[in-house]
């Protein structure tokens, strides 16, 4: 079902109408533009804020990495060291420990879909597994920013669509994890995917992109949840039972306890993959206690730039996911973007990584770009270089200078 959008907002559209008399109007009365023309208007500009936000990435990262640190390097750091590790050795037959028998975290607490994905890159293009990851991770953010652009250009309008495409590949702060051998771009993608594939009642896609997403990050459940949601509004529109919602909602909610209970088998015990999490990382459920102590304890003490940014930054996105409630965005895309910021919020983990846990939300970029796209073009255009440079920077400083794990 498409959005309910207040008159207010910048030329929103229903199933894309607006859109197709737009296009309409600039090919002539009921003419179609040209198919390289067709071509480059659903690609193109996700293609030039990908290489755009690709360039100013790598710039600012080699200006602040150690000299002598190989670009492959920085770019697999962390968690991507874990994926490497996966993709070219599989998974652990059991829990691991120690040296004095305490239990450890282990490569069982990541998803499958994106190490899988590098060892058939590596399979098909001869790259070794750091190239492989990485190019892997590129192709799925192009993926991801040309999903998304068809997907606000839909529900919004085209210039709103562009900003988002700066705000989340440039714009945001750890938007660089997009550009890393890390699961988000991935992740991402997938979720796009499903929201587009939905939008567009096409279940057939929607229902396999939805479980995917459920096999590449814990998050998939915000996808699977999405999925639902855009089901039941179908179901009340249509004022009748219909299988293929049903089906591939159905289909959604196997993906993710699929590879629990596949791990769950593997170590012999249900709770194997919350074991391992917990043991390695930290992670469990809290309700945000873990977060507010930081929030509190950084706001109040300002001991360190990097945590009073990342307390400024979660205060950032929540006030942005208010405004998106407020502004009746497209229910399924506020439940995507709204779990993806609870499941972060609301777990134990390391504070430092929630920027890189919140990029794919989404949602919180809506409210800014159709502000944006409200504004003046030199106002825009200004307020999206300015931000694009300070977001890259910031996730260039972190992963290049900042000692701990993003």
């Amino acid at each position: 079902m498409p959005p309910t959008t207040p008159a207010a907002l910048p030329h929103p559209t229903r199933s894309g109408r607006s859109g197709r008399t737009a296009r309409t109007a600039a090919t002539g009365s009921g003419g179609r533009a040209p198919l390289p023309l067709r071509a480059w208007r659903a690609v193109g500009p996700a293609l030039g804020v990908y290489a755009g936000a690709l360039a100013l990435h790598l710039w600012l990262l080699d200006a602040l990495a150690r000299p002598g640190t190989p670009l492959t390097d920085r770019l697999t750091a962390w968690d991507g060291k874990h994926f490497l590790e996966i993709a070219a050795d599989g998974y652990p037959a059991a829990f691991s420990h120690d040296a004095s028998g305490a239990l450890t975290g282990n490569n069982l607490a990541f998803f499958p879909l994106y190490p899988m994905l590098v060892r058939l890159v590596h399979a098909l293009t001869g790259l070794d597994p750091a190239p492989a990851a990485i190019l892997t991770a590129h192709l799925a953010t192009l993926a991801a920013l040309v999903l998304v652009h068809r997907l606000v250009e839909e529900l919004y309008a085209r210039t709103a669509a562009t900003a988002v495409l700066v705000l989340l590949a440039a714009a945001q702060p750890m938007s660089l994890v997009f550009f890393m051998g890390y699961s988000e771009s991935l992740f991402l993608a997938l979720a796009a995917g499903t929201l587009l594939a939905a939008h567009r009642r096409a279940w057939s896609w929607a229902g396999p992109c939805a479980f995917l997403a459920g096999l590449t990050r814990p998050a998939g459940v915000a996808v699977v949840a999405a999925l639902a949601v855009a089901a039941l509004l179908e179901l009340r529109r249509e004022r009748r039972w219909s299988a293929p919602p049903l089906l591939a909602t159905a289909l959604a909610c196997t993906g993710t306890p699929l590879y629990l209970c596949w791990v769950g088998a593997r170590l012999g015990t249900a709770d194997a993959w919350f074991t391992v999490q917990g043991a390695g990382w930290g992670t469990r459920w809290d309700w945000g206690a873990s977060l507010w102590t930081f929030l509190t304890g950084a706001l109040e003490r300002g001991d360190g730039w990097v945590p009073v940014s990342v307390a400024l930054l979660v205060l950032a996105h929540l006030l942005a996911l208010g405004l998106a409630v407020r502004r009746t965005t497209w229910p399924p895309l506020l439940v995507y973007g709204a779990l993806v910021v609870v499941l972060t919020l609301c777990q134990s983990n390391y504070y430092h990584s929630k920027p890189r846990l919140l990029a794919p939300a989404l949602v919180v970029l809506v409210p800014i770009a159709l502000a944006l796209a409200r504004a003046r073009t030199s106002t825009r255009i200004a307020v999206l270089a300015a931000a694009a440079l300070f977001g890259c920077w910031y996730g260039a400083h972190l992963l290049a200078v900042w000692p701990y794990t993003v």
